[in-house]
């Protein structure tokens, strides 16, 4: 009897040996095959290399969801579009010298189409279902969609944005009666700034032919596609612009006399320029730049004083669409294996989920990107204590409320098309300005004379 107890109690301790050695073996087996975190490298344009708005978030992202998923993200370069754009091109070509491509890259369509191979970028369909991507605004996605791929994820957007110095406005306002409503659609603004003109000419009456240009746009050439296609016509016919519509010469009539008269700013540089120097007081350019429009203006003779800077809507014409220029570059990501490309994706998931791409773009002056985040901007925007940040945010608000994103057409030749338009007008104007001072024509021939120059010009 006691030989049989023996033998049980024996395997009863032999069992429970094997078993403590198997489990030690496991956790040996887990130990010894556990993985350091995915490290993936990213470079970005949202601030400066030591003091960046998503470099924070991204420690965060480091700290708790990248540290429960065993993802790390790695900053490798903070810098402009444009650098980031000859960078990932001489990466991707393998230039002598060039940096390796990094996991995720900041990143206009325009770089993607430059790319000898764009074969080499992820196809973000993969990573992200259709019902995920039913939450983004449509205008955003279409615009990183090439050939049918979805290359470049909108993470943050930027559009068009009417900016005022409010201070200078309102003293025109109390002279001459003229009205902040008059600059909601193109045709009131244009002929707003001709009494503009008159009215700053007229505060040096010991100067003659002073008078000030109101009004300053970043980029005519979005003013004309914008407003061609906002009247109903297509501006492209291919790759090559149509300017024999009744449309284009709509869009055409009121700019061209407003500039010809001295109520448009026609220098090279940017909007923020004029309106520093209080040379200008109304201008429309992308919605980002407002981290360029200062608080105070510094006239010629080095006078200063704080002015108050608001943001509105875009202009319309009276009766076309409300239809706005969509800008910001999105976020492309490099094909390497599916574990990393899947931590990449993820990484974009949590930056565009509704609540931190909020905190995101808040703190960079772009727009969300999807519409729950849109929803959740009223709230923020109580959050904000910069006067300027939250009438630019309303003006997102009522721009997304009201308007219709417009969506550039994806063709090799549009960078081309856009510089030669933008030299060609500014360089065409300036010359019937010229002629409209020294009285060789009146403002009819003028407009119209400068519109056959303007157009062969672009042959």
């Amino acid at each position: 009897m006691r030989s049989t107890e023996e033998k049980i109690k024996r395997k009863v301790i032999s069992v429970v040996i094997i078993v403590a050695i198997l489990s030690t073996m496991t956790g040996c087996g887990k130990s010894q095959s556990r993985k350091e975190p995915i490290t993936l490298t990213i470079w970005h344009v949202y601030g400066g290399q030591t003091d960046s708005p998503l470099n924070d978030l991204i420690d965060e992202f480091n700290g708790t969801e990248g540290k429960k998923e065993g993802i790390k993200i790695q900053v490798g370069m903070v810098s402009n579009t444009n650098t980031i754009h000859e960078e990932v091109l001489k990466a991707a070509n393998k230039d002598p010298g060039a940096a390796k491509l990094p996991d995720l890259f900041i990143s206009y369509p325009k770089t993607v189409l430059a790319m000898n191979d764009s074969g080499i970028l992820a196809d973000y369909h993969d990573y992200f279902s259709e019902n995920e991507l039913k939450d983004f605004i449509p205008e955003f996605l279409k615009e990183g969609e090439i050939d049918g791929r979805l290359l470049v994820f909108p993470v943050a957007k930027s559009t068009e944005i009417l900016f005022v110095n409010k201070t200078i406005f309102d003293r025109f306002s109390a002279d001459t009666g003229a009205s902040m409503e008059q600059l909601t659609t193109w045709e009131d603004l244009f002929d707003l700034s001709d009494t503009y003109y008159e009215w700053s000419d007229a505060q040096t009456p010991d100067v003659e032919g002073d008078g000030k240009s109101m009004f300053v746009h970043d980029y005519h050439f979005n003013y004309f596609q914008v407003g061609v296609e906002s009247l109903g016509t297509d501006f492209f016919n291919g790759d090559k612009i149509v300017y024999d519509t009744s449309e284009f010469g709509q869009v055409w009539e009121p700019y061209a006399r407003a500039a010809i008269e001295g109520g448009i700013w026609l220098n090279e540089g940017y909007a923020t320029e004029p309106l520093r120097t209080g040379e200008s007081i109304v201008s429309v350019a992308s919605s980002a730049s407002v981290l360029y429009y200062e608080d105070i203006v510094t006239y010629s003779d080095n006078r200063s004083e704080p002015i108050e800077i608001i943001a509105r809507p875009v202009p319309v014409f009276k009766n076309g669409g409300k239809l706005v220029m969509q800008r910001g570059a999105g976020i492309c990501l490099t094909k390497s294996d599916p574990e990393r490309e899947e931590a990449a994706a993820k990484f974009v998931k949590w930056l565009t989920e509704p609540e931190k791409n909020v905190q995101f773009v808040t703190s960079v002056g772009y727009m969300p990107v999807t519409e729950k985040a849109f929803e959740l901007l009223p709230e923020a925007i109580n959050n904000l204590t910069n006067e300027k940040y939250k009438s630019l945010y309303q003006a997102f608000i009522d721009t997304q409320n009201e308007y219709t994103f417009y969506c550039a057409p994806q063709m090799d030749s549009y960078l081309d098309s856009e510089m030669k338009f933008e030299k060609n007008i500014r360089m065409k104007l300036t010359s019937a300005r010229k002629r409209y001072m020294n009285n060789e024509a009146d403002i009819e021939t003028l407009v119209w004379d400068t519109f056959q120059e303007f157009s062969d010009s672009m042959e």
